[in-house]
């Protein structure tokens, strides 16, 4: 009896494992921030075909699946993939191939060596660089072109500032451009001194320099973009949005996606030109699993840092400027006009209390009320306390990137005074307006680490810690707000909030494990905290 009674369990065990449904993945023993509506927690999860399939406690999802694929996380924490809302992807994998990395330097003393070593090291015709930025300087003003002018006095040099808005350059890039003290350029500035240019160009006035560039090479584009993808995954970033892109970067995108190489998510952004209107915005929206082109992005107005953000009265720390209006009210018009036609989305970069309001008003002449079209206006940087609702009235979204607030607030007050800061980096005041805001870094003029987007976001400080209490802390996000900001809410600003960022049955499977807990960590250790590994669509594609 008991043989046959042993027999019977052997039996028992052996059907009911056999009735377990087969998964691709498992992932136990962790803690799960699905980032669902409920912002619910789970213990393990179970992927097939790159799709989540089940969330549960371990004894849920042990008993219905079987995997040969099984992940122990020992207690780790997973998150969505973290999904950067507004970044500049191709330029940042460019800039990996081409460019000397200027971000942090303290003079222009220490660029002048850094200069020299990059030539010395990769020769070629011109000497490019990137993210300098006069406000970590000692003297906090634009540089000249004097001394480039004798290090290289053959070598035309261009260097961009660190939001991108303002150019350096020798006298040997102004005489390729042809550009003079009486050249003028609409949206854009040629800065001179003693009636000659200082080798300092604002805004529209960079591309007079930028067209003469060596153009990258497809080889180098290539591997340009796999050596940002490598980079996100290592952050944690399965999705990016690339904010303005032509349509041969987009076809190679897609070529590298389609070859399986290129595997992050792309929501694909187009600048306005008549080939990107003909080849994609005519034709409707174009996706796939990994490519989303459904957004036109346009600027307002330039930074703050180089004071070319447009500003409804004139910079406290610079009276008699107002910033610079880049395009045409008739332009803007214009480019509303084609995507309303076509249902396309517009993103307009708007810094100034200026260019936000010009933005919100134009916006607000098509969309004439709420709608589900998701125009989004890119950093609404400083709003005059008049403008906020005017998101709320015409379901505008608000497209924030929470370091720029830290990077900025040694110098802010300065450019804007008292009154006006307190309408800027109003992240909490801009989420009230639809309930939801997406963010982002804007790499590579910030760091490309969504955990400082994070940090800055929920703390409003410097790494330090200072100041203390955070910076305008009232308009800090929650951390449950800032988690939903770079996962739930970014895909939401594309559409996609059905497809990925959050961790549900349905959806990708896209998702980045930690050895923190950032709904409890402290500052230091969010800062500290280390991406343990990426998975895109239940594949690991980055282990510590």
């Amino acid at each position: 009896m008991k043989t046959f009674t042993a027999f019977l369990l052997i039996l028992f065990a052996m059907v009911s494992c056999s009735q377990k449904e087969n998964a691709d993945l498992l992932v136990v023993n962790t803690t799960i921030y699905t980032a669902d509506n409920n912002f619910s927690k789970a213990e393990a999860l179970a992927v097939s075909d790159g799709k989540v399939i089940a969330v549960g406690t371990n004894e849920e999802i042990l008993a219905r699946f079987e995997s040969q694929n099984k992940v122990d996380s020992e207690g780790k924490f997973v998150y969505p993939g973290f999904n950067d809302a507004h970044c500049h992807f191709n330029g940042y994998g460019n800039n990996l191939m081409q460019y000397a990395d200027l971000r942090d330097t303290k003079s222009p003393e220490e660029i002048y060596e850094i200069l020299q070593k990059h030539h010395e090291t990769f020769g070629g015709g011109w000497i490019l660089g990137r993210s300098w930025d006069q406000n970590d300087w000692t003297v906090k003003e634009f540089p000249t072109k004097e001394r480039l002018d004798e290090l290289f006095p053959d070598i035309p040099v261009y260097l961009i500032r660190v939001d991108g808005h303002a150019g350096w350059c020798n006298s040997k890039a102004l005489e390729i451009a042809g550009i003079t003290a009486k050249t003028k350029v609409q949206g854009g500035e040629i800065v001179l001194k003693n009636g000659e240019p200082t080798g300092i160009l604002i805004d529209n006035a960079e591309g007079l320099i930028t067209k003469h560039l060596p153009e990258i090479t497809r080889e180098q584009q290539e591997k340009g973009l796999l050596a940002a993808q490598q980079n996100c995954f290592a952050a944690g970033l399965t999705s990016v949005t690339d904010c303005g892109l032509d349509k041969s970067t987009i076809l190679l995108m897609d070529e590298l996606q389609k070859e399986e190489k290129l595997k992050i998510r792309i929501d694909a952004m187009l600048n306005p030109s008549e080939e990107n209107f003909e080849y994609f915005v005519r034709k409707g929206i174009y996706e796939t699993d990994r490519l989303l082109v459904n957004t036109i992005k346009i600027y307002a107005d330039g930074a703050l840092g180089s004071r070319g953000a447009l500003m409804l009265e004139n910079y406290s720390d610079n009276p008699g400027n107002k910033g610079l209006q880049i395009e045409t009210q008739e332009f803007y018009d214009r480019i509303c006009q084609l995507a309303y036609d076509n249902n396309y989305g517009v993103a307009t970069h708007a810094i100034g209390d200026g260019g936000n309001r010009l933005i919100l008003d134009t916006y607000a002449k098509f969309l004439k009320g709420k709608n589900d079209r998701r125009w989004r206006v890119e950093h609404a940087q400083i709003i005059d306390p008049g403008d906020f609702k005017k998101f709320a009235d015409y379901s505008i979204v608000p497209s924030i990137q929470a370091t720029h607030c830290t990077s900025d607030m040694q110098w802010a007050e300065d450019r804007v005074g008292a009154d006006r800061i307190k309408g800027a980096y109003a992240y909490q005041t801009l989420l009230q307006q639809n309930g939801w805001i997406p963010n982002g870094t804007d790499f590579p003029v910030e760091n490309i680490e969504p955990l400082f987007t994070f940090y800055s976001s929920v703390f409003r400080t410097d790494h330090n810690g200072i100041p203390e209490g955070g910076w305008h802390i009232d308009e800090g996000l929650t951390r449950e707000q800032t988690l939903r900001s770079m996962t739930t809410w970014a895909a939401k600003s594309s559409f996609e909030e059905n497809e990925k960022g959050q961790l549900v049955p349905g959806m990708w499977a896209d998702f980045v494990i930690l050895d923190t807990d950032l709904m409890t960590a402290s500052p230091k250790e969010v800062l500290n905290a280390k991406v343990e590994s990426t998975w895109s669509s239940g594949e690991k594609v980055f282990e510590l």
